[in-house]
């Protein structure tokens, strides 16, 4: 029976490695050792901390003589600024730094929302200013109300270009928001029952829902603020709003909304509208289902459906759809440490393959990896880093271009049923996921142009000043440590032994290992040990057991 009883246990090293792992994108010893020591409990506090963000702003380092580098904050016309799509890339590289330095739940959190409310960056979603403040529309609400978030993203600048919203007008209807708000965002369909009529509303309750959203559009200059979370927003043009009343299905309980007398008063019918919604059961379950998705495992069987998202939906009702409660109850629970049964084929350790910004985080983080910092140098982090080797190569050779999926869905590792997390891998996408730690490793781009990256994984001096390993001088030792690390579960002992015989000691004695460690630590020469540990990283990195966490 799947439990959400809480775990009180200690965590211990597997659990603490599979709880940063899934909460945060900073994966570190340290974060391990220290988080062993606690229980769910502990950790979780620790978790939901409200951290500053360690990079206050983005900053553009191609500034068109000083004008436009801290364009976020200009009151100028966000519109005339220069190179709008590679100031998008520089805001998404402004979020990954802020994520990759704070071990909270701020950025799992914040980018699950993102593929619950999708945008994607670029010219369909406005100038780079209203895409950074969707980014910080769904930093502010990580810890808060997902129902309210519904409500503040249907008056987001981005949201309402790229469903175009923006055009939805009583004289010119446009269902595409009204489509989304209800299949993707918050209800979902269910099942089919007829043609036109699904489980959870009707084709006509989407047509009413339109109606509602008329006469909501972007203000291009920003100078509309929302008095909650501070940031700007859309704005009502009651002279486009449908002054009709909407009547819903049955689903709804054939409810009928007043229409507006004003533009005042379109912010009390879009609350009616959110708040039918979600005063449906169903919408917390079609919540909590993606959670589990995205935290847990692809697969929900009868099982979880009944004893895991039944009681978490009911709860995610029950308080007025506050996440992190609900989110904060499956990561302390039994059933996320596999503590609830004693079969071994339906693990949710190493159960998930590793999305691509997943990989790319625990690697720099784990292994730290020396990238610019980008308050010293923000053209090598933003440009030479982020963008031509992060962003433009590794992102967008394995499929997962940051906050830019193909389509509204998002991307198909989080709704494509039932293959979910396996849509990560495929023949495209398995060079830039095997030549990454290589990349890192050697301070090239080998996933292609073999270009220098301005960042890399100082190996040897990791592992003699990083506090990785006990004993770096023993094969073993070493193998074993970095293989538990790196791997979704601890592999055999035969496991490490073919990887430390085949790429550490290539066929040579345990004690040729040890002299050179020794040696390399007295003299500081790494010319034997860089290209051994080099070479046993790269297999590790890119083997089976490294896609999964």
């Amino acid at each position: 029976m799947a439990s959400l009883n809480q775990n009180t246990a200690i965590l211990g090293n597997k659990n603490a490695k599979h709880l940063l792992r899934r909460a945060t994108f900073k994966y570190t010893k340290t974060l391990i050792s220290q988080f062993s020591a606690l229980t769910p409990q502990q950790a979780l506090d620790l978790l939901t901390t409200n951290n500053p963000l360690t990079l206050a702003l983005p900053y553009d380092p191609v500034t068109n003589g000083g004008a436009d580098g801290y364009w976020t904050e200009s009151t100028a016309l966000s519109s005339t600024f220069n190179g709008q799509q590679r100031k998008n890339i520089i805001v998404s590289g402004w979020w990954w730094y802020n994520a990759i330095n704070d071990a909270t739940l701020k950025y799992k959190l914040s980018h699950f929302l993102s593929t619950r409310f999708t945008v994607e960056k670029g010219n369909s979603t406005g100038t780079s200013t209203d895409f950074y403040d969707y980014i910080r529309l769904l930093l502010f609400f990580s810890y808060g109300n997902y129902k309210t978030l519904a409500k503040k993203m249907t008056l987001n600048n981005s949201m309402l270009l790229y469903l175009n919203n923006n055009e939805n007008a009583a004289s010119a209807p446009n269902e595409n928001y009204a489509r989304e708000f209800f299949e993707l965002f918050t209800i979902g369909k269910g099942e089919q029952i007829a043609p036109g009529n699904y489980t959870n509303y009707t084709e006509n309750d989407i047509v009413e829902g339109a109606k509602v959203l008329t006469g909501f559009r972007r203000v291009g200059d920003r100078s509309i603020i929302d008095s909650t979370t501070g940031i700007p927003k859309g704005g009502n043009l009651f002279g486009q709003h449908n002054t009709q009343t909407k009547v819903f299905s049955a689903a709804f309980s054939n409810t009928s909304i007043q229409p507006a007398t004003n533009s005042v008063a379109m912010d009390i019918e879009l609350d009616t509208f959110v708040e039918m919604i979600f005063s449906k059961l169903a919408t917390a379950k079609n919540i909590c289902r993606k959670m589990y998705i995205y935290f847990v495992k692809g697969t929900i069987t009868s099982e979880v459906e009944t004893d895991i998202i039944t009681p978490l939906a009911q709860d995610l009702y029950a308080n007025g759809y506050e996440i992190l409660p609900v989110l904060r109850r499956l990561l302390e629970s039994q059933h996320f440490y596999d503590l609830d049964d004693s079969s071994a084929i339906d693990e949710t350790v190493g159960a998930i393959i590793k999305s691509p910004l997943q990989q790319i985080s625990e690697i720099c983080t784990y292994l730290q990896a020396t990238i610019p910092d980008p308050t010293i140098n923000a053209t090598f982090f933003y440009n030479t880093f982020y963008r031509n080797f992060v962003h433009d190569t590794f992102f967008l050779g394995s499929n997962m271009p940051l906050f830019g999926p193909d389509s509204v869905a998002g991307h198909l590792a989080y709704y494509q049923d039932p293959s979910y997390d396996k849509n990560w891998i495929s023949s495209s996408t398995l060079i830039a996921r095997y030549r990454l730690g290589e990349s890192l490793l050697d301070g090239f781009n080998r996933i292609s142009g073999n270009n220098n990256i301005a960042g890399k994984i100082y190996i040897s001096d990791v592992i003699k000043n990083g506090g990785l390993i006990s004993n770096a001088s023993d094969p073993f030792v070493l193998t074993t440590e970095l293989c538990n690390a790196l791997f979704g579960q601890e592999p055999d002992v035969d496991r490490i032994n073919y990887l430390m015989n085949s790429f550490l000691l290539q066929g040579l004695a345990d004690y040729y290992w040890t002299t050179a460690w020794e040696n390399f630590i007295t003299s500081n020469n790494n010319a034997v040990v860089e290209p051994r540990l080099k070479l046993l990283l790269t297999k590790i990195l890119s083997a089976p057991e490294s896609q999964v966490f």
